[in-house]
């Protein structure tokens, strides 16, 4: 299992990541949850330069080892998450390299990230996955996110799951 100690990088993607962000699409434990790989890329690309989507690398010791996206709800004109509280922001999470899926990364990775948008002013963090991902729902879950509802949208059946600053504060201090 990951331990505590591990602390991650996020960098920006670059055209040059692609490729290889496209094999991890690839692989099956992603590719049952994302779109066409070809599509999804082609949105990344272009979220290189957007202002409501942050596409990034997680790295780990200098290692690319996932794909984290963060996005602001209420810059998309009739997002389907408009409704959270102004300033909430959503991320999504893929693991790459399979041989890093169920150890740890995921919940570790999302705690991690989550802190850091959390400290920039962040009043609620929420994710969706699909309501048969339950190795990302627990994931989730051990990361601090509760399920809030479950929604029909462009994105699909989800579980739309979140986690408050003013829930962690209360955590920490425990």
């Amino acid at each position: 299992m990951v331990k505590q100690t591990i602390s991650y990088d996020f960098r920006p993607v670059t055209e040059a990541d692609l490729p290889m962000v496209a094999r991890w699409l690839a692989e099956p434990h992603i590719a049952e949850w994302w779109d066409d790989p070809q599509k999804e890329i082609a949105d990344i690309r272009e979220h290189i330069d957007s202002v409501s989507v942050e596409p990034l690398i997680v790295e780990l010791d200098g290692r690319p080892i996932a794909y984290l996206q963060s996005y602001d709800p209420h810059l998309e004109d009739d997002h389907p998450y408009a409704d959270q509280p102004f300033g909430t922001l959503g991320i999504d999470l893929s693991i790459g390299p399979p041989e890093l899926v169920g150890i740890g990364h995921g919940s570790a990775i999302v705690r991690q990230f989550v802190e850091e948008l959390f400290e920039e002013g962040a009043p609620r963090v929420i994710i969706d996955p699909h309501p048969d991902n339950g190795r990302a729902i627990r994931a989730y879950e051990k990361a601090g996110f509760r399920p809030i509802g479950r929604r029909q949208s462009e994105y699909g059946d989800v579980v739309l799951m979140a986690v408050d600053a003013a829930e962690a504060d209360v955590e920490e201090g425990d």
